[in-house]
Formats: C-alpha cells, sequence, structure tokens
C-alpha cells in the first residue's frame, strides 16, 4: 500500500479527474465508520438542488461490471448498500461499478445532466481523482492501536488520513465537551487545509421489516412502557452503538 501510494503521489500511476464534482467518502479500516449512513445524509443535503448519482462497487453482488439500478432490482445483483439507496431515494440515480474510471464514463455518458456523483467506499479507489475526498474515522478508534491487514483492521496506514479534504469523526457522543474533542484533534493532527466535523447517530422509529406498522412497534415510547426482549441481527460491522441504544428498550 505504501509503494502503491507513492507511486500515485509521484504521478507514475495515474489518476483521472472530471468535468463533473465528485465526492469520495471512505476509510482507512474495513468497516464500521458508518460510510453508508454518511452518504445517505449527503444525498438528503442535496439531492434537493442538484441532480445525484451515487457509485459504489457493489460488495456482495453476484454480478460484475457496470450497471444502473432499475426496477426490479434485487441484492443479488446489485449489492445491499446500492439498494438501500435505490429503495430509500428513488429521485437519485444508483450504479455500480468495479472499475470507478470507468463506470464515471459511462455513467456521464448515459446521464449528461448528473451535477454531482458521490463515490462511496473509494478512498484506496486511487484512479480517480475526486475534487472533494471525505475520509471517516470511527470515534471509539482515535485512541486505539490497530496495524494493517492482515494482523489487523486497518486497509492502509494511519498516514493515509493526509488525502482527506475533510475529515468526520463518526459515532461521536451526541453532547462532545471541548477538553474531548481537543484531545482528539491533538491525536488526529489535521493538516491546515483539512476541516474536521463530528458527528452522532440519532436513531428513527421501530419499523416492520415489511408491510404496514402495528401498534406493538409504533415507536420508542412504547417499548418504554413494555420492555420486550430483542433478539439483534445485523450486517452492521462494528454494531456497538445500535446495542447499548436497543439495551434501553429491553
Amino acid at each position: 500500500m505504501q509503494v502503491r501510494n507513492f507511486l500515485f503521489d509521484k504521478g507514475i500511476l495515474k489518476s483521472a479527474s472530471f468535468p463533473v464534482p465528485v465526492i469520495g467518502i471512505g476509510n482507512l479500516s474495513t468497516g464500521g465508520t458508518g460510510k453508508t449512513p454518511h452518504v445517505e445524509y449527503l444525498i438528503r443535503l442535496l439531492q434537493k438542488e442538484y441532480k445525484i448519482a451515487t457509485l459504489s462497487r457493489g460488495y456482495g453482488r453476484h454480478t460484475k461490471g457496470f450497471m444502473v439500478l432499475k426496477a426490479p432490482a434485487n441484492t443479488w445483483t446489485y449489492g445491499d448498500e446500492p439498494m438501500q439507496y435505490f429503495t430509500k431515494f428513488p429521485g437519485i440515480r444508483v450504479s455500480v461499478g468495479e472499475d470507478r474510471t470507468q463506470a464515471i464514463d459511462e455513467l456521464l455518458r448515459m446521464n449528461p445532466r448528473s451535477e454531482i456523483i458521490l463515490l462511496d467506499d473509494a478512498f484506496q479507489h486511487r484512479h480517480v481523482k475526486p475534487g472533494h475526498s471525505i475520509l471517516l474515522v470511527e470515534y471509539d478508534a482515535i485512541f486505539k492501536t490497530d496495524f494493517m491487514l492482515p494482523a489487523g483492521n486497518l486497509r492502509e496506514p494511519f498516514s493515509g488520513k493526509k488525502r482527506a479534504d475533510t475529515i468526520i469523526i463518526t459515532k461521536s457522543p451526541n453532547i462532545l465537551v471541548p477538553i474531548e474533542r481537543k484531545n482528539i484533534l491533538e491525536k488526529l493532527e489535521p493538516a491546515e487545509h483539512q476541516q474536521v466535523f463530528f458527528s452522532f447517530y440519532k436513531y428513527g422509529e421501530f419499523n416492520r421489516v415489511s408491510g404496514k406498522q402495528s401498534g406493538m412497534l409504533m415507536g420508542a415510547s412504547y417499548y418504554m412502557e413494555k420492555r420486550f426482549t430483542i433478539l439483534m441481527v445485523t450486517g452492521i460491522a462494528n454494531p456497538s452503538g445500535l446495542l447499548e441504544y436497543l439495551k434501553a428498550y429491553g
């Protein structure tokens, strides 16, 4: 990874730029920083004013190549995160493709009116040079020592953070005391050009997986009164925050 990054930094390996704003969202570890919720946040933030397109690799799908999601769609064909974007945001264009450079070319050829492209999980995909790069770092991981794969969960050394334009500390406490913020910034040592933000999760209402809501699942207040036994099944890389949240209800 260090040799690869060196070759890109020196221009020996080439990075492509594009005539539309490309925002890359990614992390240094194998997962657990909250990429999907932050991509959704950007979609909600931007879709009212811009025509948004998302591009993911489509991890877990049983197909290859560039594809634009269209109904009827399923996770077998497109992967779970793209399916989530497609289901929740019908007004945007959702696409998948392993070769991000070729995929963006295809996306712009098919839909030249796209105004912003969101690259999902692309911090290490350096063949595309995003106009703005967002690096997600998990709050609980700031002061922990981790190693590169396979000894640890890092995809590349922590020094790779220098490529980010914006760093977001994810899964932070809702109320962050100033001394804790100061300690994190000292540990992180952001460059002058880097903006640092802190984000936290706010969970929505309980819903059935399919079908209409019932009285039993109408909201958190009902759980506070009745206290059910909860079985949690999740595909989240680090579900500790969700686990702590659900403990309050059962």
